[in-house]
């Protein structure tokens, strides 16, 4: 087993097999840990990432292991043990691994200029639920607990409504952004939140019928998803990491991202993430 693993390239850990393979903490080391952001399925996110991969070991010299673990949390917990190097997180999921681990946000994705996006609140068109006040007595689909844009951004929306979980609507966790479209198109949740660039693309791709499915709000501007790395990988590695993704231009390896390039954040970005903790009266420590 130890051996098929070393040998894997491209690999999926979830909660119960994480204790097999450790990331060193040597802060030079020949092989990158790289963990992509489960929000849709994992075998789309590694074949749809390959390019990045290829990139990342040509630019940096160093070989490149993909790593998607089954849920926010599990890839925290990697974080948090010294199992990746460099991690693709949603803004809460980064603060959540930010408070657990020594870690340091480089770049976060940019679409059209800016590193901001929003979350989208939708609903079954069949439902009748017309405006988000509708939702009161509904049944709210959400993706991951610690997802910003599949839980907190849309619950905050709700919140500024007067209405709070479990108290004025019934809420539901179904793991993804795409799971979160699918349940509510297919009726399983009247409504749901999730990320609106995710949501437009799987509008895009004839996933999600907007015959089927309507858009009741969308939230203000948030903190892009930053790429993270271990604080104490050698200096000259992480500003090598920090280039290698500021100069990505190839479409094939934004593609995924749904962005045109990466731009330089840093952790004061994310201040209003955390913020929302206040608003929903959430210990986000206890995620």
């Amino acid at each position: 087993m130890k051996r098929f693993i070393a040998l894997v390239t491209i690999f999926i850990i979830g909660v119960t097999n994480m204790t097999l393979s450790y990331a060193s903490t040597d802060p030079d080391p020949d092989v990158l840990k790289v963990a992509l952001l489960p929000d849709e399925n994992a075998g789309t996110i590694i074949k749809n990432n390959k390019p990045l991969k290829d990139y990342l070991e040509k630019t940096l010299g160093k070989k490149i292991e993909l790593v998607v673990t089954t849920d926010y949390s599990s890839m925290i917990e990697a974080m948090r043990h010294g199992r990746l190097d460099l991690a693709y997180f949603g803004p809460l999921s980064y603060v959540l691994a930010r408070s657990k681990s020594d870690i340091e946000p480089f770049v976060a994705l940019k679409k059209k200029g800016s590193t901001t996006y929003q979350a989208v609140v939708i609903a079954n068109i069949k439902s009748g639920i017309s405006k988000l006040a509708d939702i009161k007595g509904k049944n709210m689909a959400y993706g991951d607990r610690a997802s910003t844009s599949s839980h907190l951004i849309p619950k905050s929306m709700l919140a500024e409504q007067g209405m709070m979980a479990k108290q004025d609507y019934q809420e539901h966790f179904v793991g993804s952004h795409d799971a979160v479209a699918i349940a509510v198109q297919n009726g399983h949740a009247q409504a749901g939140g999730l990320s609106r660039p995710i949501f437009e693309s799987l509008v895009e791709r004839n996933i999600i019928s907007l015959e089927k499915v309507k858009v009741l709000g969308y939230s203000k501007p948030f903190p892009q998803y930053p790429w993270t790395m271990r604080s104490n990988l050698k200096p000259a590695l992480k500003q090598k990491i920090r280039s290698a993704f500021l100069n990505i231009k190839d479409p094939a390896i934004l593609k995924p991202f749904k962005a045109d390039g990466f731009a330089v954040v840093t952790d004061k970005d994310y201040d209003v993430v955390r913020n929302l903790g206040h608003l929903l009266k959430i210990d986000l420590s206890k995620f």
